[in-house]
């Protein structure tokens, strides 16, 4: 299994992404000297560095942005192999968009229209013959790696829960290890799989069942943790892992049900260097500038849109909790009556909620009800990316409800974060603890990086239309 941003993420996809990567330049490359087939100082002064390296990259780039927006290397996507063909067609199609908005912005990155033709055909052609061929050898040459777990409460069953539903990261769960000979009692099987032995015999079940990583999911460990034996294994190269450590990897978000405070003490992340948060800032300002100059178009015709479709102003504006619990005024494009709060006060948004307009269903949809929200960032109100400000009113419940829940306020709140992008809108206590368990493993793993590859997953939700309520 291969960690990025502290989750982890299927080998397989990994493989896809640098493979396709340099088929789609060699599709460019070859699309070239095709085009100067008979032309052979035409081509050498065509490809000539830098100008065809920043052409190339930036083909590469956003071909490969329609892939990730088409969930191209999402394997529990797209398991079929006409889904994915299917999907390639759809991407390229969302590639070959994105490239006339870049070319229209950045004319100099122009590459000839028969160059670009011949080039996306051979994409075509190039990565649905490598799908196919890797399928076939990733079957022979990348065998499952076997996991075995330590214990057999309801910590243990949950960890074999996610690890089975995560059937993308070719492993397989050999089953499971008692902590002392006679808890098991008469059973051989526990959730559908086999029960090894017991944590005497750790060594010889390794060995046996060839288990290449442990986790240890002992609810109470006091007294109880075969050391001397994990120490041993661990040198050997036996990857030995804490439940909520790979709980938390596996699903993104940290389980509030299971973890203890120590846990949040003594585990990795939770680091945030003055160039993080520099970065970061820069990362807000360069995002809501050109976020607020692009849709400034759009919003117009959205005011249009809100006016026609009901009564009423065209911007809301509602008090938020930000960073270190101080409230300010966020803007959005109204999607709701006027009168939406006047019987019952301040209630969460719920599905076919009534309250919202026919034009405030489309924006809620599409997330385009946010985008005035670039004023809070610039203003330093909000973050582009973290935890969403919630109204004063709910984080007085919340906080009494929910443990840990003002943690989430000591980075400012963002336009969209993590939670946004894995879960949909809350509409109950359990929706708000869900999304907070999203917002602690952002909090423990913030980087400049991890905000890059949100906000890249935010714009697939826009274009697609997915996530919304």
């Amino acid at each position: 299994m291969i960690r990025v941003f502290s989750q982890y993420i299927a080998p397989k996809s990994v493989v896809r992404v640098v493979l396709e990567t340099g088929l789609i330049a060699l599709a460019l490359l070859c699309g070239a000297r095709l085009r100067f087939w008979d032309n052979a100082p035409g081509f050498e002064s065509y490809v000539a560095f830098p100008d065809f390296a920043a052409q190339a990259a930036a083909f590469v780039g956003t071909l490969q942005v329609g892939f990730y927006c088409s969930d191209l290397y999402n394997l529990r996507a797209l398991p079929h192999r006409r889904e994915q063909l299917i999907s390639i067609g759809h991407s390229l199609g969302i590639g070959c968009l994105l490239l006339g908005l870049m070319y229209f912005i950045f004319p100099s990155l122009l590459i000839s229209r028969g160059v670009c033709f011949i080039s996306v055909a051979l994409v075509a052609v190039f990565v649905t013959v490598s799908r196919t061929l890797l399928d076939r050898l990733w079957q022979v040459a990348a065998p499952k790696a076997n996991i075995a777990i330590l214990g057999m409460d309801h910590l243990a069953l949950d960890v074999a829960r996610e690890v089975a539903r995560r059937d993308d990261l070719n492993v397989a769960l050999a089953g499971f290890i008692a902590l002392r000979e006679g808890d098991t009692g008469a059973a051989t099987t526990l959730s559908g799989r086999p029960i090894l032995g017991a944590s005497t015999e750790i060594q010889e079940i390794v060995a046996q069942h060839g288990i290449s990583r442990i986790v240890v999911a002992l609810e109470d460990r006091r007294n109880a943790l075969p050391v001397r034996d994990l120490v041993r294994l661990r040198v050997q190269g036996v990857v030995v892992e804490d439940a909520h450590s790979l709980l938390s990897s596996l699903t993104g978000r940290v389980w509030l049900s299971t973890v203890k405070p120590s846990w949040f003490v003594f585990s990795g992340g939770f680091h945030r260097s003055r160039l993080t948060l520099a970065l970061k800032r820069f990362l807000d300002l360069t995002c809501a500038t050109l976020g607020l100059l692009l849709s400034a178009p759009l919003m117009a015709l959205l005011a249009i849109a809100i006016r026609l479709d009901s009564k009423g102003p065209v911007f809301y504006r509602q008090t938020r909790v930000g960073l270190r619990g101080e409230c300010f005024e966020v803007l959005k494009l109204r999607s709701m009556r006027t009168d939406a709060e006047k019987d019952n006060g301040a209630q969460w948004a719920a599905d076919q909620d009534p309250r919202i307009t026919r034009i405030g269903r489309f924006l809620r949809k599409y997330r385009l009800d946010e985008m005035p929200q670039f004023i809070n960032i610039i203003r330093g109100d909000m973050s582009f990316v973290g935890p969403r400000p919630e109204r004063p009113v709910f984080v007085e419940q919340l906080r009494e409800q929910i443990s840990y829940y003002d943690e989430r306020h000591t980075v400012r709140p963002g336009l969209t974060g993590w939670a946004q992008v894995q879960f949909h809108y809350g509409s109950t206590v359990q929706d708000a603890m869900r999304k907070l368990e999203y917002d602690l493993f952002y909090l423990k793993n913030m980087s400049v990086l991890f905000d890059s590859a949100i906000i890249l997953k935010t714009v697939r939700i826009v274009l697609t239309g997915t996530g919304g309520k």
